[in-house]
């Protein structure tokens, strides 16, 4: 499971930074015309009480609450599946591809249009209707509708929800994303229709360009989470990474291998042991938060929530001379051991019980 802090913060950085302009493409002509609406037909009196802050407020405040809703759902979802690191990897990348022809489709891409997933015409026809009605609560209602037309980056992180496995997780990452939205479609609301036609031309481009590489990101992430990420062979000789106590021989002829989890690495994320031998992995913590409390070893299957301050013990057993990854449950921060067979190495009471 995913930090909630460190997911509330990547669905308030993909609002910011990828969302916003997406979003109000597809759903601020229902704001601005909701809003132009009441200018023209509310009282004058109260249109100037109002002003422009209390329809745009309760279409904001309506569009948090319901996607935070929906967010909620989709984490006790993924919670009752309760997918593998590697399914997990899969969804991110699946949503990476969609980020992927969403990004095409804004570049002008003809080709991707027909692979863009779009909701129900029916459910654009009636949420359009309401937009036509005079009533003081229209704003909040086309607000709290608009999780029924979701925007390509919408859906995407509407995956991301999924594979969190908690429903207060899910509703973070959702309610992150509708926050960092929230300052294009609060100007949208404040210039009006006039505003609708900013997000033509140029801008869906500059947005296009953003949302691919949101999308690269994204497919990183997973690819990493998954254990898929090439490996690359690392400079250290195994006596290197023994002398600097990372790699710890044991008198039984077991290793210990010890890694700090910090807020934002592990260290070190590239180490070197010895093949055949008992390991145990510790992953030490120190006053550490974020993403990387969840701590995961893809080609083992383990997923482990680490404490803010202490170790955790992992035993990987006697592994072969090989490579074995290690992540966080994003994705974005991770390692590698490499296992090596020594010219000079003795065996382990265990391996002599063997082939005795």
């Amino acid at each position: 499971m995913a930090s909630t802090t460190a997911l509330f913060v990547t669905g308030v950085t993909t609002g910011l930074f990828a969302g916003g302009a997406s979003c109000a493409a597809v759903q601020g002509g229902l704001l601005a015309g909701a809003v132009g609406r009441r200018a023209t037909q509310w009282p004058r009196e109260a249109w100037e009480r109002s002003g422009l802050f209390a329809p745009v407020g309760s279409f904001l405040g309506a569009k948090l609450a319901s996607h935070t809703l929906l967010g909620a759902a989709l984490g006790l979802l993924g919670a009752a599946v309760q997918p593998s690191p590697r399914a997990q990897a899969a969804l991110l990348m699946a949503a990476a591809a969609l980020m992927v022809i969403f990004a095409l489709d804004m570049l002008g891409v003809k080709a991707v249009r027909r692979f863009v997933p779009r909701p129900p015409a029916s459910w654009g026809r009636r949420v359009r209707r309401s937009s036509k009605s005079a009533a003081v609560t229209t704003p909040a209602v086309l607000g709290f509708l608009t999780v029924l037309i979701p925007c390509g980056v919408t859906l995407s992180v509407e995956l991301i929800a999924i594979t969190s496995g908690s429903a207060i997780t899910g509703a973070s990452v959702m309610a992150g994303f509708v926050l960092g939205t929230g300052p294009l479609f609060a100007l949208l609301g404040f210039f009006l229709r006039s505003a609708a036609r900013l997000w033509q031309g140029r801008l869906t481009m500059v947005t296009g360009v953003i949302v691919l590489l949101v999308a690269l990101w994204s497919l990183g992430s997973g690819l990493r989470l998954g254990g898929w990420w090439p490996s690359a062979t690392p400079p250290a000789t195994a006596a290197e990474t023994v002398a600097a106590d990372t790699v710890t021989i044991n008198p039984d002829g077991s290793q210990t291998i010890t890694v700090q989890a910090r807020t934002n690495s592990y260290t070190p994320a590239t180490i070197m042991a010895e093949a055949d031998r008992p390991t145990t992995l510790v992953v030490a913590t120190s006053n550490t938060s974020g993403c990387v409390r969840a701590f995961v070893v893809p080609d083992l299957g383990i997923q482990k929530i680490l404490p803010t301050d202490g170790q955790t013990d992992i035993a990987l057993g006697a592994r072969k001379a090989g490579t074995l990854t290690f992540t966080c449950g994003m994705g974005m921060y991770g390692g590698q051991i490499t296992f090596r067979q020594t010219a000079a190495q003795p065996q382990s009471p265990a391996a002599s019980e063997a082939t005795s």
